[in-house]
């Protein structure tokens, strides 16, 4: 436990690891600058420089010599939860009047770095490094919002060293894979928002926390078929990652759990919790249509019904070591990008594109602590060459959150009835939007 610890402070440090809700999910699409500029259209099938790879490492095979990619993107988020909440007894029925609340800037501005090296070792073996993030999440809802019984924060860090390999089977075919190690750590939790006398709570008590951090494997694999000098297509995919959070628990619940079972209430538990990073998939097309404009689309996969419930499972708990934290109920999700390349002169190049991020929820399922909703890319991007060797480029990308109804407890789902007698039921909407700015320098050796 300490050494992951280590390994994942060391890691985080190295990159300035911070990141927040943008995508899907708890999905991060932001790997490059470069495509940042475009929607992320057409990535599996372009390669501006080493970025490329974290998208589609056969992608690599388009890229000549020793090539060097870094950069980040901010991002400055403004979610909104408002509604109001209605005291309810142990029987799930109203005991009082409605009561607004709301809760502001859910999650914090953040920064994404990344690293990208590849290397040509021959006329068909090329060899790639990444250092970049595809999964993270942050938010916390203020103490005064009537609703944090239910989840009043949710996080999720992770960083991928991902080294890969790519081969030219002829001028047409391409192929690629690659390893993924990813440092990872996570944390979730409640709180009651009312006092609660026959149970001895307080408004603030912790009711559920769980964090913890895990180090894990995955893999990635990747084609290319270029049609012909104008057209190409790419398709990738990248496993699953299970991650097996190991840290501690504390909380009302688990107390509770703890005396029911004969045992000693404990300030922490032991204990770990499972998370899978979901499988995703991507096919991508690249068309150039005249000698300066081109036009690149995708489409984007991600298992997200693999994140059905999130369990604390509990050692000392021994009769029944399974504590269920929260329940999620996700379903599969998809993104549909197109964008388009102008090259505005011999150094400037033009970018822009739109996108559609489905929700990975439905509207029955949606929580508070992971306010997942449809979104809408529009992008727009710049790409200066400096020199034969160093290019600049950079992205700004706006993104619109649908406004969707939340509402919990939800219909069938007995974890959320619990929760609500410790400051009542929840019904309201959330919103918002998102600024996203990436700047990108590579340099050809």
């Amino acid at each position: 436990m300490k050494q992951r610890t280590l390994t994942l402070a060391v890691a985080s440090a190295l990159l300035g690891m911070t990141a927040q809700v943008q995508a899907a999910g708890f999905q991060l699409a932001e790997y490059s600058s470069t495509g940042l500029g475009r929607a992320y259209a057409g990535e599996a099938a372009m390669a501006d420089n080493a970025a490329a790879q974290f998208r589609n490492p056969a992608m690599l095979t388009y890229l000549k010599g020793t090539q060097v990619s870094a950069g980040g993107i901010l991002v400055v988020p403004n979610i909104d939860i408002e509604g109001y909440s209605v005291p309810v007894g142990l029987d799930g029925k109203p005991t009082g009047a409605p009561i607004a609340t709301q809760s502001k800037d859910i999650a914090d501005a953040a920064f994404v770095p990344n690293f990208y090296v590849s290397h040509q070792v021959n006329d068909d073996l090329y060899l790639g490094l990444a250092l970049g993030t595809n999964f993270g999440m942050a938010t916390e809802l203020e103490d005064s919002f009537k609703g944090t019984q239910f989840g009043n924060e949710a996080a999720v860090t992770t960083m991928e060293i991902n080294p890969n390999i790519a081969y030219r089977i002829n001028d047409q075919f391409s192929v690629g894979a690659g390893v993924r190690l990813v440092l990872g750590e996570g944390s979730i939790g409640a709180k009651s928002s009312a006092d609660v006398p026959m149970f001895g709570v307080e408004a603030g008590d912790t009711l559920k926390y769980m964090e913890g951090d895990d180090i894990a494997w995955g893999w990635q694999l990747g084609g290319a078929w270029q049609i012909n000098a104008d057209n190409r297509i790419g398709v990738n995919y990248r496993s699953a990652v299970d991650l097996n959070l190991e840290g501690h628990a504390k909380g009302f619940a688990f107390n509770l759990a703890a005396v029911q079972m004969g045992l000693a209430p404990q300030a922490e538990y032991a204990g770990s919790m499972e998370l899978t990073l979901p499988a995703t998939a991507e096919i991508a097309s690249f068309h150039q249509l005249t000698d300066k404009f081109a036009m690149h689309a995708s489409i984007n996969w991600t298992d997200w019904s693999s994140f059905e419930k999130l369990e604390a499972q509990i050692p000392y708990l021994a009769a029944q070591p399974a504590q269920l934290v929260k329940q999620e109920n996700w379903r599969d999700n998809y993104r549909f990008a197109i964008g388009g390349t102008y090259q505005l002169d011999a150094k400037s190049v033009l970018r822009a594109g739109v996108a559609y991020d489905k929700s990975a929820v439905t509207d029955a399922n949606r929580t508070l602590t992971i306010p997942e909703m449809d979104r809408y890319w529009f992008s727009v991007g710049y790409g200066y060459e400096y020199s034969d060797n160093l290019t600049f480029d950079a992205g700004l990308t706006y993104i619109l959150a649908d406004e969707s109804p939340v509402t919990e407890p939800r219909p069938g789902i007995e974890s959320d009835n619990s929760s609500a007698i410790f400051g009542g039921a929840f019904t309201g909407t959330t919103s918002g939007d998102l600024v996203l700015f990436g700047v990108q320098a590579s340099y050809k050796f």
